[in-house]
């Protein structure tokens, strides 16, 4: 109520945004656990746990950043060659239905395949999978891989490598 008034008393040369009082009408429902023994319980509760969920939430980062370095060691640059016809070198041979990474040589890293030979040569200018995403080139992508695999539990980047 009392921020309604303050636009009448600052002069109009000066630049405030007042938005940002305005934001501060959203802590209003604190008033209530004034009020209400229980709920200041439940408040107190939440804000003591704060200390012990921040410390999970850094070890868990901790966990990334490892394994961010670890595939980007491993995987770095790895996953953009694929198979393409010797007929037509634009065209990306498939294996079933998607594109895979291939690998020319004998160590291969885990996941790459080799291209089936009078068919296909494995050439670099492909993407990469999903377009690119998944890829361990660098480590903001490797940190989003390793985010994508923990947050959603699924083995999406994963799988890729595994073929």
């Amino acid at each position: 109520m009392i921020l309604r008034f303050i636009p009448y008393f600052v002069s109009d040369d000066i630049d405030v945004d007042l938005r940002t009082l305005r934001a501060i009408r959203v802590l209003r429902p604190l008033k209530l656990v004034s009020g209400i023994p229980s709920l200041q319980v439940v408040l107190k509760s939440i804000i003591k746990a704060m200390a012990p969920l921040l410390q999970i939430g850094l070890l868990v980062l901790f966990a990334i950043v490892i394994f961010a370095i670890i595939g980007l060691e491993f995987y770095s640059g790895a996953l953009h060659k694929t198979c393409y016809l010797i007929a037509d070198t634009d065209e990306i041979y498939k294996e079933g239905e998607a594109e895979t990474p291939c690998y020319k040589g004998d160590n291969a890293p885990y996941g790459t395949r080799s291209c089936p030979e009078n068919i296909s040569i494995c050439q670099e200018g492909w993407d990469g999978p999903n377009h690119g995403i998944t890829s361990f080139d660098n480590i903001f992508f490797c940190h989003v891989n390793c985010f994508s695999v923990h947050h959603h539990g699924r083995m999406d980047s994963y799988v890729i490598l595994d073929k």
